[in-house]
């Protein structure tokens, strides 16, 4: 039973690194290109990827919660 809930955490973190990493991904080049569409030049500022940085841990934390509790449930259906 210990194992079987081990898998189920892992399985929660691993979707939402994934989704984390898929979204901080997606800001960070939105914000790359309205950097080019106003000053014409693809320059990755430091606040950039403090941006990306922070976008990452509040996805991540969010999903983890939202995964964990799915996984959580669908344990109990079993």
């Amino acid at each position: 039973m210990q194992t079987h809930s081990l898998k189920l955490t892992l399985k929660a973190c691993g979707r939402a690194v994934l989704t984390a990493c898929i979204n901080a991904g997606l800001a960070l080049a939105l914000m790359l290109l309205v950097e080019f569409a106003i000053s014409g030049s693809l320059i990755l500022a430091e606040p950039y990827l403090y941006a990306g940085l922070l976008i990452w841990i509040v996805v991540f934390t969010g999903q983890m919660f939202r995964q964990y509790r799915l996984c959580h449930c669908q344990r109990i259906e079993q």
